[in-house]
C-alpha cells in the first residue's frame, strides 16, 4: 500500500460522516509516524513538566501580602494546639504534649485540630479586642432576612396546619384505640353475664329434677344487691289459681320422660279395669243435639 493511497483513504475517513469503519491500531501509529495525523488529541510530549518547589519566591509573596494587607483583613495565626487543662490536672500526658499522634487514628488527629482552633481562639480574641473590633453580636442585631415576612407568615400558617393535622390524627387514632378497647371490654362482660346465666339456668334445672337440694346459685344475686335484697326474688311473679291448680294436677319438675309407663305393680293391679268402658260396650253416649244434612233440608221444604 502506497503513501498516496493511504492518505486518499485518511480523507475519505474523515470527510465521510456515514462510513462506520474505523482504521486499526497500527494503521494509526504508521500515519502518526509518518507526521500524517494533524495536531488534535494526539499531542506530543517531548520533555515531562517538573514540578518547582521555590520557597524563597513563597515566602516572598507571603511577605508582600503581610505588608499589603493588615492582620485584621487576614487574621492569621499559627500556634500549637492549646493544653488539655483536665489531664494536667489528672496528671496524664496526652498524644499532643508527647508530639506522638497517629496520623491514621480519627479521635486523636481530629482532637488535634480542636485543640490547634482553642489556641488560635485564645490569641486572636485579645488581640481583636485591642484592635477595638466586636466579637460579638449585639442584643438589639437584626440581621436581614432572605425572605419577605410574607413568605415566612405562609410557612408559618403550613407548619401551623402540619401540626392541627398531626394532632388530629393522633386524637383519631386514639379514639379508635379506646372504641377498641371499650369494644372488647363490653365484649367481656356480656360473655360473663352468659356463662353467669348459663350456670344460673343449670343449677336451677338440677334443683327442679331433684338432683339436688342447695340454693348456693341464689347466694349469687344476694350479693350482688346493693341493699341485700335478691333481684331474682323480687320479678319472680305469685302463681295464679289457674297455674296452681296445673302444678297439682301435674306436677312440676322432676322426670317427665316415661313417667306413664307401666311398672310391675301397675301391670299386676286389674282393680280399676271395667270390660264395657275398654270394649266401647257400655257407657252413656252423647245425643247428638244438632239434625243431619238430610233432615234439616226436609225440615226446611216442610216449611
Amino acid at each position: 500500500m502506497s503513501t498516496g493511497d493511504f492518505e486518499k483513504d485518511l480523507q475519505l475517513g474523515m470527510e465521510s460522516e456515514d462510513d462506520d469503519s474505523e482504521l486499526s491500531d497500527d494503521e494509526l501509529q504508521e500515519a502518526f509516524d509518518k507526521g500524517l495525523l494533524k495536531p488534535g488529541l494526539n499531542v506530543v510530549q517531548d520533555e515531562p513538566k517538573k514540578a518547582v518547589n521555590n520557597v524563597e519566591g513563597l515566602k516572598q509573596c507571603l511577605a508582600d501580602f503581610r505588608k499589603s494587607l493588615p492582620w485584621a483583613e487576614r487574621l492569621d495565626l499559627t500556634n500549637k494546639p492549646a493544653a488539655d487543662i483536665v489531664a494536667q490536672a489528672e496528671g496524664k500526658m496526652t498524644p499532643q504534649d508527647s508530639g506522638e499522634i497517629n496520623a491514621e487514628d480519627d479521635f486523636q488527629r481530629e482532637m488535634h485540630f480542636y485543640r490547634q482552633a482553642q489556641a488560635s481562639v485564645h490569641d486572636a480574641l485579645p488581640r481583636l479586642h485591642k484592635l477595638k473590633i466586636p466579637t460579638k453580636r449585639p442584643d438589639d442585631y437584626f440581621a436581614e432576612m432572605a425572605k419577605t415576612d410574607q413568605h415566612m407568615q405562609k410557612i408559618r400558617q403550613k407548619l401551623i396546619m402540619k401540626q392541627a393535622a398531626m394532632e388530629k390524627s393522633e386524637k383519631a387514632k386514639k379514639l379508635r384505640e379506646q372504641r377498641k378497647f371499650g369494644k372488647k371490654v363490653q365484649t367481656e362482660v356480656i360473655q360473663k353475664r352468659q356463662k353467669e346465666k348459663k350456670a344460673m339456668m343449670s343449677a336451677v334445672k338440677k334443683y327442679q329434677k331433684g338432683m339436688t337440694d342447695k340454693l348456693d346459685f341464689l347466694d349469687g344475686d344476694q350479693e350482688k344487691g346493693k341493699r341485700g335484697v335478691n333481684k331474682a326474688a323480687m320479678n319472680k311473679k305469685v302463681p295464679g289459681a289457674k297455674r296452681k291448680y296445673k302444678d297439682q294436677k301435674f306436677g312440676f319438675g322432676g322426670k317427665k320422660r316415661g313417667s306413664k309407663w307401666n311398672t310391675k305393680e301397675s301391670h299386676d293391679d286389674v282393680s280399676g279395669f271395667r270390660a264395657k268402658v275398654a270394649h266401647g260396650k257400655g257407657g252413656k253416649q252423647k245425643p247428638n243435639k244438632r239434625p243431619g244434612k238430610n233432615a234439616r233440608r226436609k225440615m226446611k221444604n216442610r216449611s
